[in-house]
């Protein structure tokens, strides 16, 4: 039966059936379903995220203050982003403010993630649904030597080097330990990389796993540790000592020093590395930067990285905000966390339960409350589903929508938003990629241009913690040492009731945190993160999300090895720890742990 969704998507649940499960390579799992026509193209799709989380009732009846500690262990991968989230949502709700050097380490930190997140999602996420690892073994290491020196000047691109790489190579594959190259769809015929590409490629992957170590030193400095570093409400928690005497762990010249070198080098690498893999990969792949992976042309940005402490207007915020709407960039709508007509979650297919199942709910009023169920016409046991039934409760992720629309949101939001306000620092690298390619604008939404938007905004993101870390010791030069301001601490300060919001960019896109505060204690918190935009299931009019959209009309080469599904999917870097809020299959609690 061929369906028109109301967002102008026809479905069709008739033909065969293809199920990718699991489809994420970390963090959490998802579950994607797939119909196919006559002509083996996707006429139907649906994403389900298969996990429950829960952090938001682990929270309540807690000190506002420590929030950031629990939402931070939502995800491992985009650590500290959930943190920051959640002290800007406490410090909104009490009125606690920053100094500006807690700004600029705050915005470091951020930047960090951005550029460690972006370069790890691409080499180790998603590259090899573009690379042939198998058909490296059989390239001239010369030829891939004169391809690497023709796009970039990186110095580790003799002849020599890229043998000695493929002789290690073909090592790892003679043990037949693959370790992560295993289960992959090598000699597909939607590769399309020529065997010296895909060598210099796979080079490029294993020094990037070498490399990604060292920027997350970053996080180490600032903010003690990494994973999960160390927040703090009312700004950051490390000290400033340049004299090297005092507080033991303050931040001193050397660790300034060492912060500065590791920019540099990240900078460096994305620009004679990332950038250069993505144009190269890029011009093999012209068809998948237009018309493949199509979302629907809705997209949001909150904004983040605010250029002066405690401002968080658009016109403070280095990353752009809005909305766009069926793709019509001259028009950018403004977002209002507060206004329960904008942001609304809706369960109707999703394994919650409301009052009135069909009526959306504000985060400040929001309910996680789990109810599962299978739909009427599912497949094959609770144990073993063989097909979900999207007519019915399909998802542990909810439905978020903007004023009733769905909307995507990640890298190629904020550089379709930055593009429509004409800023040029988004817009001018968008146009030079897309002019290197031979494309027009209209060609960024599509999968691959989902991810060359991830990689111009970690040189973005890189060149912006450059200028952060120089506006911190200009400050600290100029005698400015502050990193907090405590004096609110004390709940006694406090209104007996408040309520704030809190938001951030996160690498995968918008993420916002509600919190509301009674007898100086959460009473409902509500985290609404990038996935469950997203991966959001279809809401109460039929409405379906990003993921499911984005397949929707999508050719594949061979169905039995869906390539295709992998790539789409995978270019929204998904993050099913994060979106998704453990049952057993049977819908029963697991254990009940008491913490005193």
């Amino acid at each position: 039966m061929r369906v028109q969704t109301p967002n102008g998507f026809t479905t069709d649940n008739s033909g065969k059936r293809i199920v990718v499960d699991p489809l994420t390579r970390i963090e959490g799992h998802l579950r994607v379903e797939v119909n196919l026509d006559a002509d083996n193209v996707i006429c139907n799709a649906v994403s389900s995220g298969t996990m429950w989380r829960g952090i938001e009732t682990i929270l309540r009846g807690r000190d506002p203050r420590d929030a950031w500690a629990f939402t931070e262990r939502i995800c491992g991968v985009c650590t500290g982003t959930h943190a920051l989230t959640s002290v800007r949502a406490v410090e909104n709700a009490l009125g606690i403010t920053i100094p500006e050097n807690a700004n600029s380490i705050r915005n470091i930190m951020q930047l960090c993630l951005q550029v460690h997140d972006h370069l790890v999602h691409f080499y180790h996420l998603h590259a090899l649904d573009w690379v042939d690892v198998f058909s490296a073994l059989k390239a001239d290491p010369k030829a891939t030597s004169r391809l690497a020196q023709s796009v970039s000047p990186w110095a580790r691109s003799s002849p020599g080097y890229f043998k000695d790489l493929q002789i290690r190579l073909t090592k790892f594959f003679d043990s037949g330990q693959l370790g992560p190259f295993k289960n992959a769809y090598w000699g597909h015929p939607a590769y399309k990389l020529s065997a010296e590409a895909n060598l210099m490629a796979v080079t490029h992957y294993l020094e990037a796993l070498d490399f990604q170590k060292e920027i997350v030193k970053i996080h180490a400095i600032y903010g003690g540790k990494n994973p999960h570093p160390n927040w703090l409400v009312g700004g950051a928690p490390c000290a400033i000592n340049v004299d090297g005497n005092g507080a033991i762990g303050a931040i001193n010249m050397e660790r300034l020093n060492l912060v500065s070198s590791i920019i540099d080098r990240s900078i460096e690498f994305v620009e004679q590395v990332y950038l250069p893999d993505i144009e190269l990969i890029g011009s093999f792949y012209r068809g998948w930067l237009y018309g493949c992976g199509l979302s629907g042309r809705s997209v949001m940005s909150y904004g983040d990285v605010p250029e002066n402490a405690n401002d968080y207007s658009t016109k403070s915020l280095r990353v752009p905000r809005g909305v766009i709407l069926n793709g019509n960039l001259k028009e950018v709508l403004p977002v209002d966390h507060g206004d329960p007509d904008q942001i609304q979650e809706f369960v109707a297919h999703s394994w919650y339960k409301y009052p009135d199942e069909f009526r959306g709910l504000h985060p400040w009023d929001g309910i996680t409350e789990p109810n599962f169920e299978l739909g009427a016409n599912f497949k094959g046991t609770r144990t073993d589903i063989k097909e979900l039934d999207e007519g019915g409760r399909y998802s542990w992720i909810k439905a978020p929508r903007w004023r009733g629309n769905a909307v995507e949101v990640g890298p190629l939001a904020r550089y379709i938003i930055g593009y429509a306000q004409d800023k040029a620092e988004f817009k001018e690298p968008a146009e030079r990629l897309l002019k290197a390619l031979k494309l027009p604008v209209t060609a960024l939404f599509s999968t691959l241009g989902r991810t060359a938007a991830r990689a111009l905004e970690c040189q973005w993101a890189a060149h912006q913690m450059r200028h952060f870390q120089d506006k911190l010791v200009a400050h600290i030069k100029a005698g400015d040492t502050a990193t907090a301001d405590v004096s609110k601490w004390n709940p006694e300060s406090w209104p007996m009731e408040a309520k704030g919001y809190g938001f951030t960019e996160a690498p995968r896109g918008a993420l916002g945190h509600w919190i509301k505060i009674k007898d100086r204690k959460i009473d409902n918190y509500q985290c609404v993160v990038p996935t469950t935009w997203n991966g959001s299931p279809r809401d109460p009019k039929g409405n379906i999300g990003a993921f499911e959209a984005s397949l929707i009309g999508t050719p594949m080469a061979d169905p039995g090895r869906p390539l295709e599904i992998l790539r789409t999917i995978h270019s929204f870097d998904p993050c099913l720890a994060c979106s998704t809020h453990v049952m057993s299959p049977d819908g029963q609690e697991v254990a009940s742990v008491t913490v005193r």
